[in-house]
């Protein structure tokens, strides 16, 4: 069977990109395979060690796989001044190497736009460091943590929030100090949810997270415990039968995966999500929206529904943070609040994340929807429907408190 939501796995994830729109697939199809390291031996290849150790870290390393433009280059050349430059080889094996404007290469290799500093961009653009009771920790919400364990990446993001610290580019000098985190939530009640992040959590080998997990477990008012990690995506091979067996030892472990685009979604993804799914680890999915690698509604559909076939829940799809020299890859607001629209009513419900914008300066993650109501008064609430449909529910034996009282009032759409 097969729907417009383009195939790019071809040619061992290197060949020719189809030019067309609508973006069209063939949904059965999965890419694997090892592509440029074809001769490379497959216990070497399924080991999440060694595709760490053949990481693409340097210019040097790059030029032989691919030819550069002129603005990669550029942007090559900058990275050790702002965010280093690392590629898996999995994840290199995804790129198109004849097309400058793949959307797995715009993702990983640098552009001279990262140069770029535009007045509204921030080294810590959601004011985590504001947040920062100690070291490593983030007390942003009432009730949870952001817990900083790391501050390495199986692969960088050129627009990674936290460029400021992981890789140390631009020697931050970011340290984790697991202990000093520990005895923060130990000794505040008030925190149930952690969040472990960094840097990548899964970069910690199996005996640091077995303990970091363990501790966090025996704190009796720490309820709720999240992983986010691009690892998944970026080195599939890290999600061995060993993590599996911790994950499943502190249980319930929730877990976000960090796709943008569907040709990330790979038979070794698929296969990497069903292992931690049955060992009990409920999976979401966090994007980003980006300019011209995954602002087009026929894309995030794709994207979307290959995640629900991976067992991964689309959770949020970010607006990017005006992180510094991100101008080139971030996508319009409009076009974010478009794609929702257009997936709402469209695709079933559970394939529909959240938008958010991670407020400038510290605010939280505010939800931002395409505007449904028309009018709320005395009498109703006045709402269109995915179609345009214009309804109206009637609110007579309700009490209609201050909150609805002052939007009393046209609601532009």
């Amino acid at each position: 069977m097969c729907r417009k939501i383009e195939l790019w796995f071809v040619n061992n994830g290197l060949g020719s990109w189809l030019k067309t729109m609508p973006y069209t697939e063939d949904r059965n199809k999965w890419y694997e395979g090892q592509g440029n390291w074809k001769d490379t031996p497959k216990s070497d290849w399924e080991d999440w060690t060694w595709q760490l150790r053949n990481r693409i870290t340097s210019l040097e390393q790059l030029e032989p796989l691919i030819d550069l433009t002129g603005d990669e280059m550029t942007g090559c050349q900058h990275a050790s001044k702002k965010l280093a430059m690392a590629i898996t080889p999995y994840f290199f094996n995804l790129i198109d190497r004849d097309d400058p404007e793949c959307p797995i290469r715009k993702q990983v290799i640098p552009r001279s736009g990262e140069i770029v500093v535009s007045g509204e961009e921030m080294l810590d653009p959601v004011g985590e460091d504001a947040h920062s009771p100690v070291a490593g920790l983030v007390h942003r919400y009432p009730d949870r943590v952001l817990f900083l364990v790391t501050d390495r990446c199986a692969a960088y993001c050129r627009y990674c929030t936290r460029s400021r610290l992981v890789s140390n580019a631009q020697d931050y000098n970011f340290h984790p100090e697991f202990e000093q985190g520990l005895r923060y939530i130990e000794t505040h009640p008030e925190v149930r949810d952690v969040l472990l992040s960094g840097g990548d959590p899964l970069l910690l080998s199996d005996n640091k997270l077995d303990y970091l997990l363990g501790r966090l477990r025996q704190i009796p008012h720490v309820e709720f415990i999240r992983i986010g990690s691009r690892i998944p995506v970026f080195m599939p091979q890290r999600i061995t039968d060993n993590l599996c067996d911790i994950l499943r030892k502190h249980g319930p472990i929730w877990m976000s995966i960090h796709a943008n685009h569907p040709k990330e979604c790979t038979a070794e993804l698929k296969a990497a999500c069903e292992r931690l799914a049955f060992a009990g680890v409920p999976l979401g999915n966090q994007s980003v929206l980006l300019s011209g690698i995954n602002d087009d509604v026929d894309v995030m559909k794709a994207l979307i529904h290959r995640l629900l076939r991976m067992r991964v829940r689309p959770y949020y799809i970010y607006q990017c943070d005006l992180i510094t020299g991100s101008a080139h890859l971030r996508a319009s607001v409009c076009k974010g609040l478009e794609i929702i629209k257009k997936l709402r009513g469209h695709t079933t419900g559970y394939a529909v994340p959240q938008y958010v914008i991670d407020a400038p300066g510290g605010g939280g993650k505010v939800p931002i929807n395409p505007q449904y109501i028309t009018k709320i008064d005395d009498e109703a609430i006045h709402f269109r429907n995915f179609e345009g449909k214009l309804f109206r529910y009637p609110l007579k034996s309700f009490m209609i408190d201050d909150e609805c009282r002052c939007h009393e009032q046209e609601i532009e759409c």
